[in-house]
């Protein structure tokens, strides 16, 4: 079984000026860092608890989703939801300040991991379409969403997955996948839901929310894959310091 190693450790504002008639829409699904309940090298006790999103390394610490992107300049962070269901501790509304896009964010119980992955699967393939209310405005999440991610540990380096997957339609969304080598795990249950692997990994690494951040950047801009591709390894080089080659190597797009 491969364990996961944990790294801890400010890119110019990014300038958005267009407008859409719909607005865009990303859906998050972090699962919480979890030393008792995951296959990963322990991380402190307080980064740790998978039950505790507040402390926690991929949502409440400074670069876990709901901080790092409350802390942005281009983000606002606009309503705390109500959770859906208990394995969902936190979800968190955020709206792009300077264009119609809002990200949706559902911190999942570390506990839970393998639910949290069936979920973003299925909303790759279509499914699990929600929608929240906001500003006199339905927006459109889950499997309507134009960019699923998935944030945290690879449980499918511990388990396989008993789930039916197929496209629900024939938009192709896009996916990013932030975990330890998730090209070779996630690979054959993406491939089933007709998503587009926007951003995804080939080794082990730190799943933080500036490398998301720098690739939903240029997502917002209509980007190539590529250009996104590029984003992403500059984040990761910045804050990892492992050379952009290094970088480039672990994040690659595409199949």
């Amino acid at each position: 079984m491969k364990k996961c190693i944990f790294l801890l450790f400010f890119i110019p504002t990014v300038v958005f000026s267009q407008e859409s008639a719909t607005p865009k829409t990303i859906h998050v699904y972090v699962a919480l860092c979890d030393n008792i309940n995951q296959g990963i090298v322990p991380v402190p006790k307080s980064l740790g608890n998978g039950q505790n999103p507040k402390s926690n390394l991929y949502w409440g610490a400074l670069y876990g989703v709901k901080t790092h992107f409350k802390r942005s300049a281009d983000w606002s962070l606009v309503k705390t939801l109500e959770s859906p269901n208990s394995k969902i501790l936190e979800r968190v509304l955020f709206q792009h300040n300077t264009t119609d896009t809002y990200l949706l964010a559902d911190a999942y119980d570390g506990a839970f991991i393998k639910q949290t992955t069936i979920d973003f699967l299925k909303a790759a393939s279509g499914d699990l379409k929600e929608k929240v209310a906001y500003d006199d405005a339905m927006l459109d999440f889950g499997g309507s969403a134009g960019l699923v991610a998935y944030i945290g540990h690879d449980g499918l380096m511990e388990f396989d997955l008993d789930v039916t997957l197929k496209p629900c339609d024939e938009v192709a969304r896009d996916a990013i996948m932030l975990a330890c080598i998730s090209k070779n795990y996630f690979g054959p249950y993406l491939e089933k839901t007709g998503a587009k692997p926007l951003v995804w990994t080939t080794g082990l690494m730190a799943p933080e929310a500036y490398t998301l951040k720098w690739a939903i950047d240029g997502w917002i801009l209509d980007e190539s894959d590529l250009q996104i591709r590029e984003r992403a390894a500059a984040a990761y080089h910045k804050y990892q310091k492992c050379g952009m080659r290094g970088a480039r190597n672990l994040l690659v797009t595409g199949y």
